[in-house]
């Protein structure tokens, strides 16, 4: 989908982060865009910013319920007309821990966002994108911390990106075999530490979720690993938004189904992983991608 003027954009989680700097990149590129989000706080502080914008809806949005993503593809198709760009990008992370010390809640939260929410976008968008008969492309967040090099200090995350990146295979698998114009992308942020959201998730982890038991780990903020390492006499290297969702837009024109930076490195760290696996190792010993 190389001409992306006048094409609608729908982000999930595109109230902040990673979303946010994916709207702004698609707004310079001439689209409209759809904002949905579930935080109330962050939709507030994009609506005073994009809101009076005529190409842009911005929309509350759950991506766990599978009635709210439907009601929000509703109203895309009747502002808009069309979703050429579908961009599931939504995600939280749970405290880390063992596996053993991980709860039922953990699991059915970020699974809930980040694997059913991947679902929802697909079930609510794609049947219309096909309808339509037109170019789209769906473009799918996971993370190198799983499939790439599963983060074991956080097992539930890891397992939920690692479920998105084969999700995500299997869709585009599915619409080439079947000849449809859609093309697919798997979106592995990458280059360095982010500013993102994914610090603080908890502020939209709902009550009926909430962790069965004190979390043992005091959560990090970004502040505070910067403190640590400038005690330690180091500095952090932050990886910008803005230049990730360039690579994204350039992705989805070039139709290239793996979008991230360094991604010779990460071919390096899975070819030393499955010479583990051939080897009857444990992978997760082969190294782990920065």
């Amino acid at each position: 989908m190389k001409d992306l003027r006048d094409k609608v954009a729908v982000v999930t989680g595109g109230a902040n982060g990673i979303g946010l700097a994916l709207v702004r990149s698609f707004l310079s590129e001439g689209m409209r865009v759809v904002i949905a989000d579930v935080d109330p706080a962050a939709l507030e502080g994009v609506e005073k910013e994009l809101g009076d914008q005529p190409n842009v809806l911005i929309h509350a949005t759950d991506v766990t319920s599978a009635a709210s993503v439907g009601a929000l593809a509703d109203v895309v198709y009747e502002q808009f007309g069309a979703c050429h760009l579908l961009c599931n990008n939504a995600g939280v992370g749970a405290p880390s821990a063992k596996v053993w010390q991980t709860t039922a809640n953990d699991w059915a939260w970020v699974f809930g966002v980040n694997v059913t929410g991947v679902v929802n976008g697909i079930l609510s968008f794609v049947p219309r994108m096909i309808e339509s008969g037109q170019e789209g492309h769906v473009v799918n967040t996971s993370s190198g911390d799983g499939p790439i090099a599963p983060m074991p200090s956080a097992s539930v995350y890891a397992s939920s990106k690692a479920a998105v990146s084969v999700l995500t295979e299997c869709l585009a698998a599915q619409l080439a075999e079947d000849g449809i114009p859609i093309g697919v992308s798997v979106f592995y942020p990458s280059g360095g530490l982010l500013r993102t959201g994914l610090w603080t998730s908890d502020r939209t982890r709902p009550p009926e979720l909430a962790r069965e038991r004190p979390r043992e780990t005091e959560p990090m903020t970004p502040e505070r690993l910067e403190e640590m390492a400038n005690q330690a006499g180091r500095q952090i290297a932050w990886q910008s938004l803005d230049e990730l969702a360039t690579l994204v837009v350039d992705g989805v024109r070039e139709g290239r189904y793996v979008i991230m930076k360094g991604i010779e490195d990460a071919a390096g760290t899975l070819r030393s992983r499955a010479e583990a696996f051939g080897e009857g190792r444990l992978p997760s010993s082969a190294g782990h991608l920065v």
